[in-house]
């Protein structure tokens, strides 16, 4: 049986730690020989994660400083398996222990207690926490920069918090230079503020918002794909939904193609200066489980943040009695922001491990000269 927390077939990522442990981290096995990599490369992705701004974002801020401790030689991999990973500094324990048996409606804490029959890590909802997004994004960033050699790129952004959703489809270039300008991650500043504010005004009423995230990957080859339980747009789906607060995922024109004809579902085919490209691209870049070379593009929605300082009902599992919940420390209003890295990386690494697969990327990368 596979191990449950790792993912891929030829570039295998195994993720570690919980939100209270010593430290989270990742290990990736089947990276190919001669990638130049530096933790520079994985602390600039890390960066990406946190905003810094306590107004949107929990009061837990840890420095998440990248520390490689196999795996790369002489600032290139060296073929063996990359270890990574960043200590927990700033969690404060005590804060959990009142809600130990008064699991928080809308999380994981009472399906993971009766799993593991109490012996699970429940504080800041232990393996389930967002935390666990470190190890996806310091494996995302490799599988970035292992992409760059090949032309394609991961981009993700806000498309939407609460009720605030971008009408306009920001071109690349808004996306490449303004997502991370504001704590939000979207790469239009008015819808930014607006969303900023919703995500405030929520915390204010002791509540929390969702939201949806795009994500865009470009210039991946034709034919990327092992179908048909390996397809590529199946593998990107679970993915994505390793990502906590995941409820939904969508491709192209997702769930719009319901109610569509087929000759207004279908990309009628063309050709541009020799290439084979489709006009439109309802099918979000994958056809049978396969790339078709056009932009793949999925859409991801993230649930509102279950930790909220209303009162909510619940029952405590010590006694089997209801009982209501009021869950107090440092918690995020509002999870989207994170989750746009995140979600950036696990494409990043589905498409990397699917290259691999494709003998597209080689296991030993050429040297430079």
């Amino acid at each position: 049986m596979a191990a449950a927390n790792s993912f891929g077939k030829a570039f295998i990522v195994t993720t570690f730690g919980e939100s209270h442990g010593r430290c989270v981290g990742t290990l990736i096995d089947g990276c190919p020989a001669g990638l130049p990599l530096f933790e520079g490369d994985i602390q600039v992705e890390l960066d990406k994660r946190v905003p810094r701004k306590p107004e949107i974002t929990s009061g837990r801020i840890e420095k998440d400083v990248v520390e490689i401790l196999s795996g790369v030689f002489e600032g290139h991999t060296t073929g063996a398996p990359i270890c990574m990973l960043v200590w927990n500094r700033e969690a404060v324990s005590s804060e959990y222990a009142v809600i130990k048996n008064l699991p928080r409606p809308g999380h994981a804490d009472y399906p993971a207690h009766v799993k593991y029959r109490g012996f699970n890590d429940y504080r800041g909802g232990g393996r389930f926490s967002g935390r666990i997004t470190v190890s996806l994004v310091m494996a995302g960033a490799v599988a970035k920069k292992l992409l760059q050699l090949f032309g394609v790129e991961v981009l993700a952004y806000t498309k939407a918090i609460g009720s605030v959703e971008m009408k306009e489809t920001p071109t690349l270039e808004q996306i490449r230079k303004e997502t991370y300008k504001n704590p939000v991650r979207c790469p239009d500043q008015a819808y930014a503020e607006l969303m900023e504010k919703a995500i405030i005004e929520a915390r204010r009423e002791g509540d929390s918002l969702g939201g949806i995230v795009e994500c865009i990957a470009l210039n991946v080859p034709v034919g990327v794909g092992e179908p048909v339980f390996d397809a590529l747009d199946a593998d990107i789906a679970k993915a994505i939904f390793a990502v906590p607060a995941v409820k939904g995922v969508e491709f192209g024109a997702g769930f719009k193609v319901a109610a569509m004809k087929g000759s207004e579902s279908n990309d009628p085919y063309a050709t541009r200066d020799g290439k084979v490209i489709t006009l439109t691209n309802n099918a979000g870049g994958v056809l049978g489980g396969l790339s078709n070379g056009m932009p793949i593009v999925v859409r991801v929605a993230i649930k509102p943040t279950p930790s909220i300082a209303k009162k909510q009902k619940t029952i405590n599992l010590s006694e089997l009695k209801d009982a209501t919940l009021q869950v107090e420390g440092r918690h995020d209003p509002c999870i989207v922001p994170k989750a746009v890295p995140a979600i950036e990386s696990m494409v990043a690494i589905t498409i990397t491990d699917h290259m691999i697969r494709a003998g597209i990327i080689p296991k030993v990368l050429a040297r430079e000269r």
